[in-house]
């Protein structure tokens, strides 16, 4: 295991980076209405783990072998935020799962309504696709692979993406699910999203075929590790470092691993799968693996 001090410092930092660059991703000198603006940016900047766009900037750093790398991937990094939170706003509406509060705060649509909740998931949504040829734009990354990152934001986000997950999940009954369901859900919903992230970043550091394979591996591992240990997570964590109510899975009906296998086998294939995402970096023979590697481990190891 990696020393948590210095990982939870590694992350923070990234966080640091994408949330100056969340502060000013939307320009101040667009005709924004202000209402949405400010239901944007309420959500936007609520904090948060932001694994996914430290993610991004950790592939990064392993491919060119050095810190600089992720200057040039965090337009990259704040998009990934854009369709995160964009995500949470509106799976937090009465229509899907109905929260109440999201990383310690009033969810977007108890604060803004309904209406101005879902335009302001729209906007963020579309922003995303904005800021990755910015990147290109400054001269920082190449169009052709700005594209590229387009094209897996779009797959990796949509239809057969996360948002095939979402609906599976909310077609989904506890106890009529199976485990290949349960399976494909929390690959959709909540892997894609991490291995564009992983991706997105290693595409920036000039990754080969061959890398980007392996680091979808993990990706598309670490993602399903972390959606099962948020499932044990919302049984037997804590409210206040989750910064929501637990047990909110049980009261919707919703399948979830430890419904499924019980606790025990649960925290077995979170330990399972985190082994064999280690393993798909080092067989990447990546420049500086170091991180990516820290983070699989935290991502075992953390209660928030």
């Amino acid at each position: 295991m990696s020393d948590v001090t210095e990982i939870k410092s590694y992350l923070n930092h990234c966080a640091s980076l994408v949330e100056q660059t969340l502060a000013t991703a939307l320009p101040a000198e667009w005709d924004v209405p202000g209402l949405l603006r400010e239901s944007m940016m309420y959500s936007l900047e609520a904090g948060g783990k932001r694994i996914r766009p430290a993610l991004v900037l950790a592939a990064a750093e392993a491919i060119q072998g050095n810190a600089a790398a992720a200057e040039n991937a965090l337009s990259i990094a704040g998009s990934i935020e854009c369709i995160h939170t964009y995500s949470l706003i509106h799976d937090d509406l009465p229509a899907m799962d109905n929260d109440d509060y999201r990383r310690g705060k009033l969810t977007n649509h108890k604060v803004f309504g309904e209406a101005m909740a879902i335009l302001a998931g729209d906007a963020l949504l579309t922003h995303a696709f904005h800021l990755i040829p910015q990147a290109a734009r400054k001269g920082k990354l190449d169009p052709q692979v700005a594209l590229d990152i387009v094209e897996d934001l779009a797959k990796f986000s949509g239809a057969s993406g996360m948002v095939g997950g979402q609906v599976a999940d909310i077609l989904g009954e506890q106890g009529i699910t199976s485990i290949e369901d349960l399976e494909y859900i929390h690959l959709h919903k909540t892997s894609d999203l991490v291995v564009f992230s992983v991706k997105a970043g290693a595409r920036v550091g000039g990754a080969t075929e061959s890398q980007l394979q392996l680091l979808e591996q993990y990706g598309r591992n670490i993602g399903l590790a972390f959606q099962i240990q948020d499932d044990i997570l919302d049984l037997i964590g804590d409210e206040a470092k989750l910064g929501k109510k637990t047990n909110s899975d049980v009261a919707q009906q919703k399948v979830t691993y430890p419904y499924l296998i019980g606790i025990e086998e649960s925290k077995a294939q979170v330990k399972r799968l985190t082994r064999e995402a280690k393993a798909a970096v080092l067989d990447a023979e990546l420049a500086m693996p170091q991180r990516l590697l820290e983070i699989a481990d935290y991502l075992v190891q953390r209660d928030f």
